[in-house]
């Protein structure tokens, strides 16, 4: 059984999602002490037992220490098998950290997994639904996934109550990923998504917005949400190239101005643009596993965080996982991934 100290590198809670999905697609039994250590609540909140459970249902799996605030768990697993789930938080945790967590199992179960996800699908902290649907998923198809993400009703911190759908046919033969140019800019835009808020909150951010980066503000337009459990408020920046789209996300709350919400994301686009470079660095961090799974790939991203490095470390500890970051300076690096050969059980 591996022995995992979860409060290395980052020390959140994508050290146990990492661990629980590599223990699902090898069959190793891991134990995990310190989780979440690094965090001003350590422990497993409602998303994180989410996703235990939801490895659980599909690893089939044994399990001690799926308790709120346990700072450590163990997980058997017997038997990798797709199936349909639903998967609830109970909370406006993510539910996209959990689709996260059973993906890559699914993606190589034979048959397919149809998976309801509830819970919060716009969290500041985690991968919104715009970003997996609009740029990972699009990604996963490139090299041969067969997967459909649909939002049945978004649900906002912190009220929650969003639904994702997910249709994952696993088992077929994945190609390698080479993405080393963005290509040909072909269209920029924002949304700024609203629900039981003032529409002028979301004027201003496309006004904002579309002013200090200088595009096209008929590209940028407020959007409201008329079936949100909650309030709400996102913006959301699209960049579409030739070769790759890419998602921002920044997160209004009570309490926040909006020139801070449009300063997020104009940080973020801004310093993506200027590295030219197809990935940013939430996307580098989701790419890693399904290429290490796979037959691998190359890509050009920002430099990369804490973030990337402790998911590369935790994916050695299972796999011959072989992760190359070639420096390229000016926040450039070049991102090798040699896919190593996994069965199933």
């Amino acid at each position: 059984m591996l022995i995992i100290d979860g409060s290395v590198g980052e020390g959140g809670g994508q050290i146990l999602r990492t661990s629980l999905a590599l223990s699902l697609i090898t069959g190793t039994p891991f134990r995990m002490t310190g989780i979440r250590a690094g965090r001003s609540k350590p422990g497993l909140l409602r998303q994180h037992l989410a996703a235990v459970n939801a490895a659980v249902a599909v690893g089939h799996a044994d399990v001690a220490g799926n308790e709120p605030s346990s700072r450590e768990l163990e997980f058997r697993p017997t038997a990798l098998a797709a199936g349909d789930h639903t998967f609830a938080v109970g909370t406006a945790g993510s539910a996209t950290l959990v689709l996260q967590t059973v993906l890559p199992a699914l993606l190589h179960a034979s048959g397919t997994s149809r998976l309801v996800l509830e819970g919060g699908t716009h969290n500041p902290f985690a991968p919104p639904y715009d970003f997996i649907a609009g740029a990972f998923v699009p990604l996963l198809r490139r090299i041969g996934a067969d997967i459909e993400v649909d939002l049945t009703r978004p649900g906002f911190y912190p009220a929650g109550g969003g639904r994702i759908t997910a249709s994952i046919t696993g088992g077929g033969r994945l190609a390698p990923l080479v993405l080393e140019e963005r290509g040909t800019l072909l269209r920029t835009s924002a949304e700024a998504l609203y629900a039981q808020v003032p529409a002028n909150v979301a004027v201003r951010e496309v006004d904002l917005f579309a002013g200090t980066m200088g595009w096209d503000r008929a590209a940028c337009r407020p959007k409201r949400i008329d079936d949100s459990r909650g309030p709400g408020n996102a913006l959301v920046a699209t960049v579409a190239s030739a070769n790759v789209t890419e998602v921002f996300v920044g997160f209004g709350e009570k309490g926040l101005r909006v020139e801070r919400v449009v300063e997020g994301v104009v940080t973020e686009v801004t310093r993506y643009l200027a590295a030219n470079v197809p990935v940013f660095e939430h996307l580098a961090d989701q790419l890693l596993l399904p290429l290490a799974l796979g037959p691998g790939g190359v890509f050009r991203t920002v430099a990369p965080s804490l973030h990337f490095r402790t998911q590369v470390d935790v994916m050695k500890k299972f796999i011959d996982a072989d992760v190359t970051v070639e420096d390229e300076g000016e926040d450039r690096a070049r991102v090798t991934v040699r896919g190593v050969d996994v069965s199933t059980r």
